[in-house]
């Protein structure tokens, strides 16, 4: 049985001081033994903190990016390796953000995707279309070109996670129906068997289009989705947990 996994993008949001807070709360809510994944991805500055807090829990740490290379002359950017010494165990890679206000292609993230893979962490593959692709009855075509680009340099899935983002979903309030969500993981799982064969029946697909506790069990209890990527409704920490109890299976 997959087991689902929640992760809290926090994205450019919160202080060191409201990490600890944050955390803390989190912590109580959470059971030493839970029935789902948990993962907290925060921005790049925050992760020692996050790191010292989660240390010995339950609650797995997580990062909203990575460069490929393994070191250089890369000002602003973070490695693998750095991420690893903190005890980082996901990557988001080509988060539609990335894609639409960095112009990450698809070759890019499918290096980032084998950085990440080969030290050993949990890439994180973000796919999804926007309004006008969907509109233009171009979904699907879309999905598949980020899977195959982004998994070009994968030989087995391994720890891959794929988080399946409607673009058009993130931020507005308005998330997919549940039906869409479904039909396109559905899609996605059949490309990843046909890819990596029974293996890729083992990878977690997650859904990541404004998840929120009211409507969290429409979107984690569908057959094909093994969790949730969230964005907003992460930040609060009793909302978050919500979201993941949701999941539980």
């Amino acid at each position: 049985m997959r087991v689902p996994l929640v992760a809290a993008n926090w994205k450019m949001h919160k202080t060191a001081r409201e990490a600890r807070a944050y955390l803390e709360r989190l912590l109580a809510l959470v059971p030493r033994e839970p029935k789902v994944e948990l993962a907290v991805l925060p921005s790049f500055p925050l992760l020692p903190e996050a790191a010292r807090a989660l240390r010995g829990s339950p609650v797995r740490l997580g990062a909203q990016n990575v460069h490929p290379e393994p070191a250089g002359a890369y000002t602003g950017e973070v490695s693998v390796s750095q991420l690893a010494e903190l005890g980082v165990r996901y990557v988001l890679c080509g988060h539609s953000e990335r894609r639409k206000l960095f112009g990450e292609d698809d070759g890019f993230i499918g290096r980032k995707v084998r950085a990440v893979a080969g030290a050993g962490l949990a890439p994180v593959l973000c796919v999804g279309e926007t309004l006008e692709e969907r509109k233009a009855g171009r979904a699907w075509e879309v999905v598949a070109r980020q899977l195959a680009g982004g998994l070009a340099h994968l030989d087995e899935p391994g720890a891959l996670v794929v988080a399946y983002e409607p673009v058009w979903a993130i931020g507005t309030g308005v998330p997919a129906h549940p039906a869409d969500a479904q039909e396109m993981a559905a899609r996605i799982r059949a490309w990843l068997r046909e890819r990596f064969g029974p293996p890729g029946e083992a990878v977690r697909i997650q859904y990541g289009g404004s998840v929120k506790p009211e409507n969290a069990r429409e979107f984690l209890r569908l057959p094909d989705l093994d969790g949730a990527l969230v964005g907003g409704a992460s930040l609060d920490p009793d909302a978050f947990w919500a979201i993941a109890q949701a999941a539980e299976r």
